[in-house]
């Protein structure tokens, strides 16, 4: 699997927002929702496609009407987290949390690795000191939400090897770069560059969830002065628009 060349604090960041049970995490006794098939072909990509044509075709492959509406996205899984210079994996669990703007990420590869991060919407939390994460509401996979409101704008960037790309930035100049697969439109790496470091993630596998594009595979790299660690992950249950327990959220 292709692992794409992140900075430190990248291996933290969700792909995807979500939420999922556990006691140190959300808490809905709701079933995980069947994969149905009602996601809407995307546009056709051209050599010629503009950058809006792309986000168009990028949006309509997520879902369309159904991502942008979503309140909550609930994903739980697998990590394989590797220490640098080392075959050998760490394996772990994960659990990422979105609702709205606030965000919780629990990595747990005890004893040798456990991370807890949390934004309430308007502070953020970070058991590694140093680490902050940007708001979901502004970066990644939501602008894709918002590309056609005012203040936003999408422009062309130079494509990699087969994935096409562009660029949304926002009116306080926000920004996310998007690179998809032409003959399908999803979205298989976006990098987020965010108070001095780069944030992003690379797809590999996706389900359908309630007519909604879930990434249920993919891989991180980050970048430190001990070498290069390498991170895949494996999403084992996802749940969208379900209850979320306030004090999920809760920093302390």
């Amino acid at each position: 699997m292709k692992r794409y060349l992140l900075t430190p604090v990248a291996l933290i960041l969700f792909c995807a927002a979500a939420i999922a049970q556990g006691p140190d995490a959300a808490k809905s006794n709701s079933k995980s929702t069947p994969a149905t098939n009602t996601i809407i072909a995307s546009p056709t990509i051209t050599a010629n496609s503009t950058p809006l044509e792309l986000a168009r075709a990028a949006l309509a492959a997520q879902g369309g009407d159904k991502f942008k509406n979503l309140k909550s996205m609930m994903l739980t899984g697998s990590a394989d987290l590797y220490p640098p210079n080392s075959a050998q994996s760490v394996p772990g669990k994960f659990v990422m949390v979105t609702a709205g703007d606030k965000v919780r990420i629990d990595i747990d590869a005890s004893p040798i690795f456990k991370f807890k991060q949390v934004f309430d919407g308007q502070q953020s939390y970070s058991s590694i000191p140093g680490v902050t994460m940007p708001p979901a509401s502004k970066f990644g996979p939501q602008v894709l939400a918002k590309f056609d409101q005012p203040g936003y704008t999408v422009s062309a960037l130079t494509d990699k090897k087969k994935l096409r790309g562009f660029r949304i930035v926002d009116a306080d100049g926000n920004t996310t770069d998007f690179y998809l697969d032409p003959a399908t439109g999803r979205v298989m790496l976006y990098l987020i560059p965010y108070n001095g470091y780069t944030f992003g993630i690379e797809n590999s596998k996706f389900k359908e969830v309630d007519g909604v594009l879930i990434p249920f595979s993919f891989s991180q790299r980050l970048e430190t002065p001990q070498g290069a660690f390498f991170a895949e992950y494996k999403v084992k249950d996802a749940k969208l628009n379900q209850p979320v327990a306030d004090d999920v959220f809760v920093i302390q």
